[in-house]
């Protein structure tokens, strides 16, 4: 078990989780990344982070996901007592405002909007490793 929280990348598409992981791994992130392959894989999370078990350091979400859409997941996320302190991250291809705006009336902490080209995903894993794995404070 890692001494450092985990980053949760909630992500369907393989190309991308491929992606990001490569990027981290790249930059050497010493957090382990979790994946979650749909909203309801990362809703599974919520009952073993009630039952004690480490919660991320930030959770990186797409919004576009099957099962459970990522609105849906963040909703439930924001409006838990305890959960609604971890930093959400929405990681996705949608520019449209209305994605943001919702997201952002839900609660999340940053919306990037998905970089093409794996030298521009590189500067967005560096920019999410430095803040939300070293610089961030958590509550504890």
């Amino acid at each position: 078990m890692s001494l450092y929280p985990p980053i949760l990348l909630v992500e369907d598409n393989p190309l991308d989780v491929d992606l990001t992981l490569r990027a981290f791994q790249r930059r050497k992130l010493i957090n382990p990344v979790l994946v979650a392959r749909d909203g309801e894989e990362a809703l599974a999370w919520v009952p073993r982070w009630e039952a004690g078990e480490i919660q991320p350091a930030v959770i990186l979400l797409d919004l576009n996901l099957p099962r459970v859409d990522g609105l849906t997941v963040l909703r439930t996320l924001k409006q838990h007592a305890v959960l609604c302190r971890i930093p959400v991250v929405v990681l996705t291809t949608s520019k449209e405002d209305r994605d943001i705006q919702a997201a952002y009336d839900l609660g999340v902490n940053s919306y990037i909007v998905k970089p093409v080209g794996f030298d521009n995903f590189m500067d967005v894993a560096q920019h999410i490793e430095l803040y939300w794995c070293v610089l961030n404070e958590h509550p504890q």
